[in-house]
């Protein structure tokens, strides 16, 4: 009886564990409330950019799309992360910081300002992050634009073929400096930029010019030094130009100095190759003395000025003055000529293409001291406006350009 008891209990235990077990999984099945399931969330897309900087400004339109069953209003809201380009100077985000995808709609757009201009630049990058992302998801949260510079300085330059040429060696001289300008770019172990409007100390450069000197403006091309003057925007100033001096690499004291270049044109415009002294840190200009290898007003394209200046201070500041015309219709921008100084001591000697039209000395100074037995250093430069020649108006052409084939220094 014992065994036959055991084997009921053992059947009726094992009946109430499939009946707890089938009662454990009936437990589990969801009830219906009639809520629908829940559907995945749309999705936006968007591609990095790559973009071409023209010489004004431009505006694109980056696109989003929404992929997905968009039930209710998607948002997302975005701003721009600065990179090598920068907001205001190279671009502007004219949108909004927020989109809305109403249901239905799967395009929406980003509006951009890209910055145009006529300056070289090299190849920038900027972003676009989007993020708190409301009923929806993102495929990427991080864009990346690509600004590709199509400005160049010597695009339909025209470098004349003719003209004026010195020797590479005189008798009595030995070559210790030149530059031919042959490598890809300026080479500035010889130069510096400098750069700006001279403001605060000496706004205008002294003259109230009104260009802001930038590296940009300078190429080297086809062995030729290119300075460009631009009408252009940059740093409150209507016009661009680059300013090149030879300060604290090389400096020179007595010996023949040989430039060959063909000069810019136009009223307003005023090119110049000239030295300064090297101890201008010091004593200050004028006492510093300041040698004009060349000048030219453009609104005077077939003239050149040689010129030197002198004097204690700015009060007591003197210049001396001598002026060089070609003959007939002939002009400084059709073809190259070579501006010369032949320097000894207590004597400069000026010369366009080997012909002396200027001597100073100090009995030129009429007693005052004279600043130009010692050593002084190049300066190239295209200036816009001023007090001398004064400001470009209607008829003056942009960009202008001053060519310069080579630098020579004998001694």
């Amino acid at each position: 009886m014992l065994h036959i008891r055991t084997k009921l209990f053992s059947a009726a235990g094992l009946l109430f564990g499939v009946f707890l077990l089938a009662f454990s999984q009936l437990g589990c099945i969801k009830e219906d409330d009639g809520t629908p399931d829940s559907l995945p969330l749309p999705s936006i897309s968007v591609s990095d950019l790559t973009i071409s900087e023209g010489d004004v400004d431009d505006t694109l339109s980056l696109e989003l799309t929404l992929s997905g069953d968009n039930q209710t209003n998607a948002v997302v809201t975005f701003s721009a992360i600065n990179g090598t380009a920068e907001s205001t100077l190279d671009f502007e985000l004219l949108s909004s910081g927020r989109l809305v995808f109403a249901p239905g709609e799967t395009k929406k757009s980003i509006d951009i300002r890209i910055v145009g201009d006529e300056v070289i630049e090299t190849k920038e990058t900027f972003q676009i992050k989007f993020y708190n992302p409301l009923n929806v998801t993102l495929a990427r949260d991080l864009v990346t634009f690509t600004i590709d510079d199509d400005d160049n300085n010597t695009a339909g330059l025209t470098i004349p073929t003719g003209g004026y040429t010195t020797p590479e060696t005189y008798p009595g001289y030995n070559l210790v400096w030149a530059d031919e300008f042959n490598g890809a770019a300026l080479d500035l172990s010889n130069w510096t930029f400098e750069m700006g409007d001279g403001c605060p100390g000496n706004c205008g450069w002294g003259n109230q010019e009104l260009q802001y000197y930038r590296e940009d403006n300078t190429s080297v091309k086809d062995g030729y030094l290119v300075i460009s003057a631009k009408r252009q925007n940059y740093g409150n100033r209507e016009y661009t130009s680059s300013r090149l001096i030879t300060k604290g690499k090389r400096q020179y004291k007595f010996g023949r100095v040989d430039i060959r270049a063909a000069l810019p044109e136009g009223q307003g415009l005023w090119p110049a190759l000239w030295m300064l002294g090297s101890n201008i840190d010091a004593v200050g200009w004028p006492a510093c003395g300041e040698i004009d290898i060349m000048e030219l007003s453009g609104n005077l394209p077939n003239r050149v000025v040689g010129t030197v200046h002198y004097g204690a201070n700015v009060s007591q500041h003197q210049y001396i003055s001598e002026s060089k015309y070609l003959s007939g219709n002939a002009n400084f921008q059709d073809e190259f000529h070579v501006f010369s100084i032949i320097w000894e001591v207590d004597k400069i000697q000026f010369l366009v293409d080997d012909e002396v039209y200027h001597t100073i000395t100090p009995a030129s100074l009429n007693g005052a001291a004279y600043p130009f037995n010692k050593n002084f250093f190049f300066i190239f430069n295209v200036a816009v406006g001023g007090t001398f020649p004064g400001n470009p108006d209607g008829s003056t052409p942009f960009p202008q350009h001053m060519i310069v084939d080579y630098i020579r220094v004998f001694q």
